[in-house]
Parts: structure tokens; sequence; C-alpha cells
């Protein structure tokens, strides 16, 4: 647990204190290829980090989805169950047999307020993920749109 952590992108450069108290509430887990992970609409509980494979990031209407990113090894998603009472934003299904270490989101948020530079660092993280996702959106619905991206 701990080499793949430290071996990941998203905690790239953190402490070796922060790598081990991540690795307390980490565990891996994996997805078979078209396996839902995440459902747009439900309480919001667990954040991942891809070791392997690849998850979609999708919107979901009544008769279609539409992939707004893929998410790949070094990358993370599942930002919304770091947040008290909120629900998931998009459907997340696995697009490939996809490994990943899996965080309990408010066990995270708890040990994030018990170690305030732990949190900040985790905040800043989780900012970029989420900013990346908007400008995702961004550009898959201009696309859409048929502007020129």
């Amino acid at each position: 647990m701990l080499d793949s952590l430290r071996n990941h992108a998203f905690t790239a450069g953190m402490s070796d204190a922060q790598i081990a108290s991540l690795a307390e509430l980490a565990r891996e887990v994996r997805f078979e290829d078209d396996e839902t992970v995440l459902v747009d609409g439900q309480r919001s509980r667990l954040f991942y980090l891809v070791v392997a494979g690849s998850v979609a990031v999708e919107l979901q209407a009544p008769n279609y989805a539409v992939c707004v990113q893929a998410v790949g090894p070094g990358e993370a998603f599942g930002w919304s169950s770091l947040l008290e009472d909120q629900d998931t934003l998009f459907r997340v299904r696995a697009r490939e047999r996809t490994q990943a270490l899996c965080f309990h989101g408010p066990s995270l948020a708890a040990k994030c307020k018990d170690d305030p530079a732990l949190g900040e660092e985790l905040l800043r993280r989780v900012l970029k993920v989420v900013a990346g996702r908007v400008k995702a959106t961004e550009t898959r619905f201009a696309e859409m749109c048929g502007v020129k991206v």
C-alpha cells in the first residue's frame, strides 16, 4: 500500500508521514470492464486514486450518457466524498479492468481536520482534480455545440 501511494502522481511530493497517514485509510479495489463504480445522484462516500486501468466520468441523462473525461493511472475521482452531505455529480464506469486505492471520504476528511497540514495539502490537490473536471466538462459541451476546441 505504501509503495502504491508513494508512486502515485496524486501524492507525489507528500511527506513520508502524510503518505503513512493516508495508507492507514487506503484499501485496494478492482473493477471489471464496464462496471459502474459511482452512480450520479447517490450520496458520495468514496474517494479513489487510479493505479492501473481507467474509468470514464460521465454525465448521464435518461436517454444517453456523455463521457466527460477518462481518468487513468495517477489520477483521482470521487472528490465529492470529502464534502459533507454531497451527492455524486457524475456516473463513473470502468473502461477496462481497473485497480485503485479507495478511501472512505468522511474518514479521510476527519483525518484532515486532525492534521491541518495534511488537510491543506489534500485540499490543494483535490481542487486541481475539481478544476480539471470543470475544464473537461466545458470542453466536452463546447465540442457538442460545434465549437472548435
